[in-house]
């Protein structure tokens, strides 16, 4: 969400969401930046209808991402919303992008970088998001941030192991599961 957006109220519930941390935390960038917003992929349709809703009571035509597929739906959200100045924290985008679709969110995500204008913050499991051109990774630890290589992380060498031997990969995963 971003400016604006008021999420569903959740105060009754068990706060296991880090919100006390949060109100006591303040990012600040230079030059200032007014612009961005956060992206969890859970929360897309509530601000999908909430967007919509905004535009209708504006008197505009609503953007309306959720007549399209997830993943369609997720790619335009992002080229709406990304094409201006700002920081944009990204959690797990790829949850509802097809390989393809990930390869359209790395194109994005390049012109973002090329326009020296944004800064994007991506927590995610996807080899291919990992690879972007330019794109700083860090795994996260116990002992806390790691600079580390895509070619490193779990997530790749299992995907190179199943893209290696389908066969093989499934019959042991499969295996591993019977015992």
């Amino acid at each position: 969400g971003g400016k604006g957006y008021m999420p569903i109220d959740h105060s009754r519930a068990i706060d296991k969401s880090g919100a006390a941390l949060a109100a006591t935390m303040r990012g600040h960038w230079l030059p200032k930046v007014t612009a961005g917003w956060f992206f969890r992929a859970e929360s897309f349709y509530s601000v999908a209808r909430y967007l919509d809703q905004a535009a209708l009571d504006s008197g505009a035509a609503p953007p309306d991402f959720l007549s399209w597929s997830h993943g369609e739906g997720f790619i335009r959200f992002f080229e709406e919303r990304c094409r201006r100045q700002g920081i944009y924290i990204l959690d797990e985008p790829e949850s509802a992008l097809s390989p393809t679709r990930q390869i359209e969110l790395i194109r994005m995500l390049r012109r973002m970088d090329l326009s020296g204008t944004a800064q994007v913050i991506m927590a995610t499991h996807s080899p291919l998001l990992m690879a972007c051109p330019g794109a700083r990774l860090f795994r996260i630890s116990l002992f806390g941030l790691d600079l580390t290589d895509f070619h490193d992380t779990d997530h790749f060498r299992m995907m190179r192991s199943f893209c290696n031997d389908p066969d093989g990969f499934l019959a042991e995963a499969l295996y591993e599961d019977e015992a």
